[in-house]
């Protein structure tokens, strides 16, 4: 029977048991799926217990994806270049590879059309975790020209960028005080990767202001990875100024069955997955 976990603090809002447990079913096979909170002091703790109870594999989330590298005996590239690891395999030796699937996530639920226009375009990330580490990622595989991105503490931030300049020297990055963002008017997509509009965080409050996303292109896109619930108010807000949404259930679900792949070695229902996720949202 496989095992796998998820770890990280708040875990309330959490649809990644729901997605797995639908993933086993969709190729026929028995799995547990345990969602662990784990607060970052509780790590060492928490990693102890996953490998001395029978776990092949967890997710990691926030605020671990930076920190769980420091205990794994490798990564792939793109957890590498990201600095930060979503996905972990437990070996037989009980050591720990880490993977990057929210870079492949992030990229997948964009719509092919506009994920071709972002070429040469300028993007705006909130945030400075993992999860913004990832994006930076995606969004310089495809090949935007500029990123910036918003931080509360930009010392905190400034190890992120520079790691990220140094593998992606042709793009820009800079990174700015989140109070210094007061248009959006050269931006071709924003990505929040904060957990403001999180359930159990900081639901129906938007990290940008209405009037901030006015100024947005018409042609230009709101991403927001948080998806639980399914419309934050940061994309409730970008819809009612008709600008194109993309909302963090997608990312969640393609991040998810790519782990699962990577676990089992077999490919999960995608859409299985996602139909699970959002009846569970609508309970």
């Amino acid at each position: 029977m496989f095992k796998f976990g998820l770890i990280g603090y708040p875990l309330s809002h959490s649809m990644s048991k729901v997605i797995h447990e639908a993933a086993f079913k969709s190729i026929g096979v028995e799995g547990i799926y345990e969602v662990l909170e784990t607060e970052q002091e509780d790590l060492i703790t928490r990693l102890k217990y996953l490998r001395s109870n029978g776990f092949q594999g967890f997710n990691v989330t926030i605020p671990l994806k930076v920190p769980i590298t420091l205990f794994l005996s490798g990564v792939d590239n793109v957890a590498n270049v990201a600095g930060s690891a979503n996905t972990i395999k437990i070996l037989d030796d009980s050591s720990m590879y880490g993977y990057n699937t929210d870079v492949y996530g992030f990229v997948e639920a964009i719509p092919w059309d506009f994920r071709q226009s972002l070429a040469g375009q300028n993007a705006a990330v909130l945030g400075n975790g993992g999860a913004a580490r990832a994006i930076g990622v995606g969004l310089s595989i495809l090949k935007v020209k500029k990123i910036d991105f918003y931080v509360r503490n930009i010392v905190n931030a400034a190890e992120m960028v520079e790691a990220l300049r140094r593998n992606f020297p042709e793009v820009e990055m800079n990174c700015k005080q989140t109070e210094s963002l007061n248009s959006l008017a050269d931006y071709k997509i924003l990505v929040n990767t904060t957990p403001i509009g999180m359930r159990s965080k900081a639901m129906g409050i938007s990290p940008v202001e209405e009037d901030i996303i006015k100024t947005l292109d018409d042609d230009a896109a709101v991403y927001d990875i948080v998806y639980n619930p399914l419309k934050t108010e940061l994309i409730q807000l970008a819809k009612k100024h008709n600008k194109m949404t993309i909302q963090g259930l997608d990312m969640l679900i393609y991040q998810g069955a790519k782990a699962f792949e990577i676990w089992t070695g077999k490919k999960p229902d995608i859409l299985q997955m996602k139909i699970a996720a959002l009846e569970a949202m609508a309970e």
